[in-house]
């Protein structure tokens, strides 16, 4: 939930404090002076193994040298691909060998929408509507914590790089 209580008043993503997979709270300007990538994730996807095996070497290749945070947050929302719980989304991350941030179960659409995903989907939204359409929406945050780009789900993790570059 954003500090002052509406993500409409939001300023950066620094004003969200969300849940981590471990149900802690986690206060988004942590990532202050930081390049992040948000993406909302599944498991059971068909989009799944580039996904998270890109987005496993996007934050080898630049989280330790440019400082890069990837921040996923698993969704159901979409054919119920996303159908464990924090428990088993945890182990399909550690099959996976992630090192990326891993945050609670959220939904990114509808009513009971993630104040920051509605925030993310206010400053970048869709070509066909602000809503997201699939798993592996991404969106680029600069080091202001201002969202600056949106990708869909057919866009590669690997095909960012000179996307992200702009903003190290």
């Amino acid at each position: 939930m954003s500090r002052n209580g509406n993500y409409k008043d939001a300023t950066s993503i620094y004003d969200f404090t969300v849940k981590n997979i471990k149900d802690e709270d986690v206060p988004l300007s942590k990532y202050e002076g930081h390049v992040c990538l948000i993406v909302n994730v599944a498991s059971k996807c068909g989009l799944t193994p580039t996904n998270y095996k890109e987005l496993n070497e996007l934050f080898h290749e630049y989280g330790e040298s440019k400082g890069l945070k990837i921040l996923a947050f698993p969704c159901n929302q979409f054919n119920g691909q996303e159908p464990g719980t924090s428990s088993d989304i945890c182990s399909f991350a550690d099959r996976h060998n992630v090192k990326f941030d891993l945050f609670a179960k959220i939904d990114v659409n509808g009513d009971n929408a993630d104040p920051l995903w509605k925030y993310l989907k206010k400053e970048q939204g869709g070509i066909l509507g602000s809503f997201i359409k699939w798993n592996f929406t991404k969106f680029i945050v600069n080091k202001e914590g201002k969202v600056v780009e949106r990708h869909g789900p057919n866009v590669e993790p690997s095909k960012l790089k000179q996307h992200l570059e702009k903003y190290f």
